[in-house]
């Protein structure tokens, strides 16, 4: 059976016992979760203070640590060093690893993510042989120089320069990177610069131990930030470095194609660190909700505090469902390419790169949801939220960043609906014919009848099934006005944007708890819940996106589409399944 494509969940009904959750860990993945969880639970939790007070020594120390478990080399092939695991597992890591402070979750994801990753997908036999056990032990650490002062989202208008020198034997690197995340302690530097006047970037991999000049590469102070503290962040400087040309990262002016494959991984990679900090985030104000009293009562027993808490716990349980089942589906088609034929290092770059769209929905939608947690623990806890005494404070700091990380959420918003745009302009991925025939629908008389939704998630799946008609309608008909103009249009996009990243969740989270719980589950409550958010938020941004370009009796038409693509035949109580989970978690006491 052939796997299934990047983006064509907009334009098939996806049966749920194809879709993989994290009820479905093997034992091994268990293992690893368990142990990743007990490591922070007893060396991280306890020194939380430490990262907040800028405690940079000890992330180098904690992440050594790490790189002693085996926990920094999970995507490393074996022959490298490394443990060789698939890619659900690497989400895993980063998932458990992640969850309390941002400061470690930073060093990890930049040097497992795109510190390591750009040698393990592109470099020569040669470069993994030399860099890459280093790197999956922890012996050596990673950093990724992309960002400059002047090139941020547009990588490739940076300014740092290449040049070879006389005898051809080096590349004389001139120039500098900021925002370098691991700067302060890295010794593998995988860096990005133009050879000459060449139109495109080109990668390089260099050890800073073994730089002829060791004064030709040097450092800014560390940066102040907001959050992440202990994170070493530093600007990165470039005085006629000199590196051999065998230190060339892929082929010459391949430089952006490295840049964007590294930070696909990095996107869908970020969601899976943002998941652990809501869990963790969602206990701590369960337990403080418990305990806290006011007017003789816990505070659990007010109706505000248990819809905040449902909410939250909703949000914990879609997250987890889109980043598990993208992550599987990344690595079926790695497993599929490979079985193909194709090296395990080509199978991982064009898995990774077939699910692009979705590692951009999973940036956006969990790392705004993480946010939107801390800032609702703090709302829990009063007063006492806002005080470096509680955990929360530092939860909310360390959260901001995650919009930011791996493109911003609106380049990333952007980002999505254009790779969908252009795999189905060059028909890799036929979003036409749907379009098409949702406008016969609109012009076609409704039917009246009552569909029976006896079975477990039917409505729910036929709701999903009509708003993804949603959004070929409103994107169809803007392309049809505004053809390869569309790019300009970003308020349309966002919208679409919007459209697109309820959907997946949503079905997600649908499809979750179909394939794994029963109708009167907690879970089924939760799927549910979010499911009419969903509706709610895509009903907002198609009439906003149909107005804006729209008139007259086409936007009449498109506007009762909308009405007709969003109809429940059975409402669903939200305060009665919110109260449902809230009570359910309250008495647990933890998510």
């Amino acid at each position: 059976m052939a796997t299934l494509k990047g983006g064509e969940f907009l334009i098939k009904q996806i049966p749920a016992n194809e879709i993989f959750s994290i009820e479905e860990l093997n034992e091994e993945q268990k293992m690893l979760r368990d142990s990743a969880k007990e490591f922070i639970d007893r060396e991280v939790v306890p020194q939380r203070e430490r990262f907040e007070k800028k405690d940079y020594a000890f992330t180098e120390e904690t992440m050594r640590k790490l790189g002693d478990m085996g926990l920094l080399g999970i995507a490393v092939p074996e022959e490298y060093g490394g443990l060789g695991m698939g890619f659900v597992t690497t989400m895993l890591a980063c998932d458990y690893i992640s969850g309390t402070t941002g400061s470690l979750a930073t060093a990890y994801g930049a040097h497992t993510g795109i510190g390591t990753l750009p040698i393990v997908l592109y470099g020569t036999e040669e470069q993994k042989k030399k860099y890459l056990p280093d790197l999956a032990t922890g012996t050596k650490f990673g950093a990724y120089c992309l960002t400059e002062p002047d090139a941020g989202s547009d990588a490739n208008s940076g300014k740092t320069r290449a040049k070879l020198s006389e005898d051809g034997k080096h590349y004389i690197i001139n120039g500098q990177k900021m925002w370098i995340s691991n700067a302060g302690f890295a010794d593998t530097f995988t860096l990005f610069a133009k050879i000459d006047d060449d139109k495109n970037i080109t990668g390089f991999v260099i050890n800073r131990s073994e730089l002829e000049n060791p004064e030709s590469l040097t450092f800014g102070e560390e940066e102040h930030k907001l959050g992440i503290r202990a994170s070493s962040t530093r600007q990165v400087f470039f005085n006629d470095m000199k590196i051999p040309v065998e230190n060339l990262l892929g082929e010459r002016n391949n430089g952006f194609k490295i840049a964007l494959n590294a930070l696909n991984v990095g996107r869908i990679k970020l969601a899976a660190a943002c998941l652990d900090a809501q869990r963790r985030i969602l206990n701590h104000s369960i337990q403080y909700s418990n305990e806290r009293k006011q007017f003789g009562v816990s505070i659990a027993t007010f109706g505000a505090i248990r819809k905040k808490l449902a909410e939250m716990a909703t949000g914990v349980f879609v997250s987890e469902a889109g980043s598990y089942r993208a992550a599987k589906n990344v690595q079926d088609k790695i497993d599929e390419l490979v079985a193909g034929g194709l090296s395990h290092q080509e199978a991982e770059l064009k898995g990774v790169e077939e699910f692009a769209v979705e590692c951009s929905i999973l940036k956006v939608f969990v790392s705004d949801l993480a946010q939107h947690t801390a800032d609702e623990g703090i709302q829990v806890y009063g007063g006492m939220g806002f005080s470096e005494d509680t955990p929360m404070e530092a939860a909310w700091r360390d959260s901001r960043i995650s919009r930011i990380y791996e493109g911003t959420n609106e380049i990333n918003r952007l980002l999505a609906v254009g790779m969908l745009i252009k795999r189905a302009m060059k028909g890799e991925l036929d979003l036409l014919s749907p379009a098409m025939a949702i406008s016969k629908e609109l012009m076609g008389i409704p039917s009246f009848e009552v569909p029976d939704y006896s079975e477990f998630m039917s409505e729910e799946k036929a709701i999903i099934a009509n708003l993804k008609k949603v959004f070929l309608m409103v994107s169809g008909a803007a392309l049809q006005k505004f053809m390869m103009d569309i790019e300009k249009q970003q308020h349309l996009l966002l919208n679409a944007s919007e459209i697109l990243n309820q959907i997946y969740m949503a079905e997600s989270a649908v499809l979750r708890a179909e394939k794994h719980f029963s109708p009167d589950s907690v879970e089924a409550a939760m799927a549910q819940l979010n499911l009419y958010k969903a509706v709610e938020k895509i009903i907002t941004a198609a009439k906003e996106g149909i107005i804006s370009f729209a008139e007259g009796d086409e936007q009449r038409m498109m506007l009762s589409g909308l009405r007709r693509f969003t109809k429940y035949t059975n409402h669903p109580n939200v305060v009665a399944l919110t109260e449902k989970v809230a009570a359910h978690y309250i008495e647990k006491g933890a998510y």
